[in-house]
């Protein structure tokens, strides 16, 4: 089994590496590796659960802000 711990932000992270899981499972969600400025956001069911369900990813913050973040959530 591997170890996980919760950073300070709340984020489920690799004991091992410290990176965060949500990351690594965007990546394999992708298909590849996550682009640098990618950003990985949680859906309805908080930044603790993982599921590929759960998980989106924005080409950058500012992608991110406008979607995630807006009042209409139409991309969901």
């Amino acid at each position: 089994m591997v170890k996980t711990y919760i950073n300070k932000n709340g984020y489920r992270c690799f004991a091992d590496s410290g990176k965060q899981v949500s990351r690594w499972v965007a990546g394999k969600k992708l298909g590849r590796p996550l682009r640098r400025g990618e950003v990985v956001h949680h859906g309805f069911r908080g930044k603790q659960c993982n599921d590929q369900g759960n998980i989106w990813v924005f080409k950058n913050q500012s992608e991110h802000i406008k979607k995630a973040h807006s009042r209409k959530k139409s991309w969901f």
